[in-house]
């Protein structure tokens, strides 16, 4: 009689100098409702007090500590996948603190669909000012009306680089790799599993809080680094379409769009500016319904004040959608410098 193997459950955390935030992550990965069975912290050649703080969590953890930073997030993370035993593993960040209930809602979702390959959380941005605000608006309409329909048709974009769970077996077995040629692993990856044609399913009940950038320029270094993984890895992945032809809607969707709105937002000032001005009160009013959705949806007031200013930095962010798609696409000047984020202390 055959015996079904009990499925294993990891939590890979690579960190370099996390030290605001590193407690409070382990924390949360120690408290799930459903306990992981193994959980590894790769230390990326830490100069703050990080490893001093995994010290101290003794044997509960495992940790991998490089002599030096290896300066890529996916070079630390294949070294901890390396060392899993673990059937599955979920791959999140030393910003994030993982909701208690995380891995259990990945075992059901491992477990309701053997031919499930990846799985994509839901990610909450952690409360601070304006930018973390309008950055979860933005989770809340991507993950509410376009994750969840990516999400039917076996087309999510991208799993999240904090809210991601794998079988490991893509990596020990399939030989699936994290390449380290693109800014952005986790887009990279999630095209790899696309071009195999692997299902990836989303669980809007596995959060995760992340935490956004909360100044100014740290979000344009954000955004830049985004975007311009999005363009490498279109460039990239190119022949998805060929190898899947319904992957054309997404990628257009994604991209071309996009681009289209970002060259309508600068040109039409020029072409036509009366035309322009109504169409930037018709996107105030689409952009204040998109907050007032995400107000109720997270019971947050705020979400909703702070809404218009997402027309501000939806200007920022086409004006950056631009600039990354001359830099990458036009001069072909590939770009792999990688901002360290800002960090603050955040107890969810």
């Amino acid at each position: 009689m055959q015996t079904t193997k009990p499925l294993t459950i990891a939590i890979l955390i690579p960190a370099h100098n996390e030290e605001q935030m590193i407690g409070a992550c382990v924390d949360s990965c120690l408290a799930q409702t459903r306990p992981a069975d193994e959980i590894i912290v790769v230390n990326d050649g830490s100069t703050d007090r990080t490893g001093e703080i995994l010290a101290t969590y003794g044997d509960r953890i495992r940790v991998i500590t490089t002599p030096v930073a290896t300066g890529n997030k996916s070079r630390a993370q294949e070294i901890g996948i390396n060392a899993l035993s673990s059937n599955v593993f979920v791959a999140t960040d030393g910003d994030t603190i993982l909701d208690s209930n995380f891995v259990l809602e990945v075992e059901k979702s491992f477990l309701k669909n053997s031919e499930i390959s990846a799985f994509a959380g839901q990610v909450q941005s952690t409360t601070y000012n304006y930018l973390t605000a309008i950055r979860e608006i933005d989770y809340v309409i991507g993950q509410d009306l376009y994750k969840k329909a990516q999400s039917y048709i076996n087309q999510v974009m991208v799993i999240p680089g904090c809210s991601g769970a794998f079988k490991t077996s893509l990596f020990h077995e399939n030989k699936i790799t994290f390449d380290h040629d693109t800014l952005t692993e986790d887009f990279d990856f999630t095209y790899k599993l696309h071009e195999q044609d692997l299902l990836i399913c989303y669980n809007q009940n596995a959060i995760c809080y992340t935490q956004d950038p909360h100044t100014l320029s740290s979000y344009l270094n954000q955004m830049r680094r985004w975007y311009g993984g999005g363009w490498q890895n279109l460039e990239k992945h190119i022949n998805i379409v060929r190898k899947r032809p319904s992957a054309a809607l997404l990628i257009s969707m994604g991209y071309f769009e996009g681009l289209g709105f970002s060259i309508l937002f600068f040109l039409l000032p020029i072409v036509n500016f009366a035309l322009f001005l109504n169409m930037l009160w018709l996107y105030l009013i689409i952009c204040m319904i998109s907050g007032a959705y995400a107000s109720a949806r997270r019971r947050r007031a705020d979400l909703f004040v702070y809404s218009p200013l997402m027309v501000l930095i939806g200007a920022i962010n086409a004006w950056i959608f631009l600039e990354r798609f001359v830099v990458e696409i036009v001069l072909r000047k590939k770009n792999m410098t990688w901002f360290h984020p800002e960090r603050r202390l955040v107890l969810k």
